[in-house]
């Protein structure tokens, strides 16, 4: 009996990516409102990555809830009420954090912007956990993945232009003369976005014809993995709550979280294989060597990005002076872009093309995307004839992507390898030459994630999904390692330079989780280099 194809659904697909593309939109433009924020409020370099901290934070506090709530009542919530309704209600909790930034600024209110910031984020959370499934309902399941690689590479445009429009609002094009910024200049952007999301919301809601999204996956509960997760929680609010009433250092305050997310994870892989009774997936190392890769891997992607502005303001630096705020917008958006060049690349694959032709086009793709990038910044009045020698850090890449072979673990290890060299590059070096080995970093972190996810749930069975959500709660990397690289960068024996020896650090750990995640999977008889050979 032959199957019958399901048609897609074009108008909700093309709504749908909208929503990917402004998660990618918000977040790389937290890369330009942070220095302005640092400037605005005479701020550290460590509190001014409390945005960062706030935004990934809210991702880790809303799965969390979700999860909990879910465990506790036996069900799942999201499943309950389809993935279709999780993503108006994450929309309008968007419009609300988005629409309150208003009032924060006007009110010239640090701590109201994180608030805002937080909120936004948690609604993002939500859509997050709902639109990538719900992409895959959409049409054809077979057809899934393509759907999903619509969405990324809508996602990897919102962050190459978003620092561009972000900037512009803030400063005018770079010729411009603005000789008086406020926070104030922020408002139509966040109007317009709340607008946009709203809208989103509403036409999902009158859509009668968009399925409800919902499966029938038995909900497996974990309540001994449920009071982990909760462990960890109070333990890093503890050590927030500490660091606001005493003078302990930041930089003690930080490694002691780190250390609070790695001992609660390995604590509860020890318990769950004595008694795996009530740990759920927890019981599998390769789950938790890749929530500790996920973490690092974001982590690292955000810190290289959210503290290049003020490193790029650094006198001596790239220039004598220092970048101008309204000038660094171009660095920024090829940072991003950079991800956007290997995601297009990874995705070359999707269109099953063989031998000789898939070769060139993994080849010419990359430069194609590079172009695009450029391309984007020269329209938005940028001078873009310095980036042009970053072409050959594309080449290498390129290259490395190559002897990847699209495995898994030997692409993690080796862009890991890639990355960690180019930092040290980075920091043993000045002026463009470092510029592009940082950004080069966006390079390597665009082919990370597919490749930990797949190492992370591989083998989990019946607990896949729940693995699944474990590793998105992961993202805090994001709200930990970059206020971390901030302390480092405010001590004056360091610096902002010298400080990006984190992210060297940082990537030199991913090239050991990859093999730690290789043996792993080996000793339970998967070996996904041998099996995996579709695209990233």
């Amino acid at each position: 009996m032959s199957q019958t194809k399901q048609t897609t659904n074009t108008g909700a697909l093309s709504t749908l990516v909208l929503v990917f593309f402004f998660w990618g939109f918000i977040a790389a433009s937290n890369s330009i409102f942070i220095p302005f924020c640092k400037t605005h409020f005479n701020l550290s370099q460590f509190e001014s990555q409390l945005i960062g901290s706030a935004f990934y934070g809210a991702y880790f506090i809303g799965s969390l809830i979700l999860f909990l709530c879910s465990n506790l009542i036996g069900y799942d919530i999201l499943n309950k009420i389809g993935y279709k309704k999780g993503i108006i209600y994450g929309l309008w909790i968007s419009v609300v954090g988005a629409l309150l930034i208003i009032p924060a600024a006007n009110a010239n209110s640090f701590p109201a912007i994180l608030a805002a910031f937080f909120v936004v984020a948690l609604g993002f959370s939500l859509q997050q956990t709902a639109a990538q499934p719900f992409a895959i309902l959409l049409g054809d399941p077979a057809t899934g993945s393509h759907r999903l690689n619509l969405g990324g590479s809508l996602n990897s445009i919102g962050t190459t232009i978003g620092p561009l429009i972000v900037s512009f609002f803030l400063f005018g094009s770079p010729d411009s003369k603005n000789s008086v910024v406020t926070v104030t200049n922020i408002n139509l952007l966040y109007i317009i976005v709340a607008s946009v999301f709203a809208a989103v919301a509403i036409f999902f809601s009158l859509s009668k014809k968009l399925p409800d999204g919902k499966n029938d996956e038995k909900f497996e509960s974990a309540n001994k993995a449920a009071g982990s997760l909760l462990v960890m929680t109070l333990l890093i609010g503890a050590i927030i709550v500490v660091g606001q009433m005493t003078n302990v250092p930041k930089l003690n305050l930080l490694i002691m979280t780190l250390l609070s997310v790695i001992v609660v994870l390995f604590y509860s892989n020890n318990s769950a294989i004595k008694n795996d009774a009530g740990w759920g997936a927890m019981k599998y190392q390769q789950l938790i060597y890749g929530m500790i890769a996920i973490f690092i891997y974001v982590g690292v992607e955000v810190t290289i990005d959210n503290n290049f502005g003020a490193l790029l303001k650094t006198p001596g630096y790239i220039t004598e002076l220092g970048l101008d705020e309204s000038k660094i917008s171009k660095y920024i958006s090829l940072y991003w872009g950079s991800l956007m060049i290997g995601r297009w690349t990874g995705a070359v694959s999707v269109f099953n093309l063989k031998g000789t032709m898939k070769k060139l086009m993994m080849i010419v793709v990359p430069f194609i995307a590079f172009a695009v990038v450029l391309g984007v910044s020269k329209v938005y009045g940028n001078d873009t004839s310095d980036l042009y020698g970053y072409a050959i850090w594309i080449a290498i890449a390129v290259a490395t992507f190559f002897y990847g072979q699209e495995k898994p673990v030997k692409t993690l290890f080796a862009v890991s390898i890639f990355a960690t060299t180019a930092m040290l590059i980075g920091v043993f070096t000045t002026g463009i030459t470092s510029v592009y080995a940082f950004m080069a970093g966006g390079l390597a972190c665009s082919v990370m994630w597919p490749c930990i996810f797949s190492l992370g749930v591989g083998g989990l069975g019946k607990y896949t999904s729940q693995g699944s959500a474990f590793l998105i709660m992961m993202i805090l990397g994001g709200a930990i390692i970059p206020p971390l690289q901030g302390v480092l960068g405010d001590n004056a024996s360091v610096g902002m330079h010298q400080s990006y020896i984190l992210a060297a650090v940082c990537f030199g750990i991913l090239a050991l989780l990859a093999l730690k995640l290789k043996s792993v999977l080996k000793k339970q008889g998967l070996d996904f280099d041998a099996q995996v050979s579709g695209g990233h």
